[in-house]
């Protein structure tokens, strides 16, 4: 009940997002004004209004409210997009080569992530991505059964993760994360990095019917990828 309660509180900001009676600037309704609207605790009002927070939806300045943030430069700098589409348009040959497929149980951060028991099951896929053969790509991504539960069936070397995925489970939402990170040796191995070279690790979550769908970390070859993109205020 109280998750239901939690999620009531917050797709109620999010569709006052969506349909513009809430506007970039605009200060949201307050934790005793969800408490009194939706009848919960005024720790779940909390937990709603910081989790849009930590999800760059809403900022918060303390002793004065909590306000629509603006993420329209973020929304375009990290666009969800099939990376098969990216490569074939920028004029490369795609291809995939696929390591795990596999059903896991969740460990506790996963678990945490898809806010679901430790040991829940969850389908897992470990895709390389190649462009004109050379890797540019490493997925590693966990998805909720109940959100595509034929995704074991996909055959991922024909169709991406991202193009099942948005097929079956429109998104809802998504978080992203984006770092600069030391790779790892075997990460130096499959994606063939040079001495010193880096990769941008992006990390995404998706939902769907208000429930995480998809987690994701996305290893870029450094030398070989760029996140960029061009916005208007």
């Amino acid at each position: 009940m109280t998750q239901r309660r939690f999620q009531t509180v917050k797709d109620h900001v999010l569709d006052a997002i969506a349909s513009g009676a809430l506007k970039v600037g605009d200060r949201t309704p307050s934790e005793s004004e969800l408490v009194a609207r939706f009848g919960v605790s005024r720790m779940t009002a909390n937990r709603a209004l910081k989790e849009l927070t930590e999800a760059g939806v809403l900022t918060r300045t303390a002793g004065v409210g909590t306000f629509v943030a603006d993420r329209r430069a973020r929304g375009e700098l990290v666009a969800l997009r099939d990376i098969a589409d990216e490569i074939v348009e920028a004029g490369g040959r795609y291809a995939a080569e696929v390591r795990v497929h596999a059903a896991v149980p969740a460990d506790a951060a996963l678990a945490e992530a898809f806010e679901r028991p430790v040991g829940a099951p969850l389908f897992h896929a470990r895709v390389l991505h190649f462009r004109d053969e050379v890797p540019v790509l490493l997925e590693e991504r966990w998805v909720d059964p109940e959100a595509a539960p034929d995704f074991l069936k996909v055959d991922l070397t024909q169709e991406t993760s991202y193009r099942h995925l948005t097929r079956v489970a429109p998104l809802q939402e998504a978080e992203h994360a984006i770092q600069a990170v030391a790779p790892t040796p075997e990460l130096k191995t499959l994606l063939r990095l040079a001495p010193g070279e880096p990769c941008l690790l992006l990390r995404r979550r998706t939902w769907t019917g208000g429930r995480p769908a998809s987690v994701a970390s996305l290893w870029h070859a450094g030398s070989r990828w760029e996140i960029a993109g061009r916005f208007r205020p």
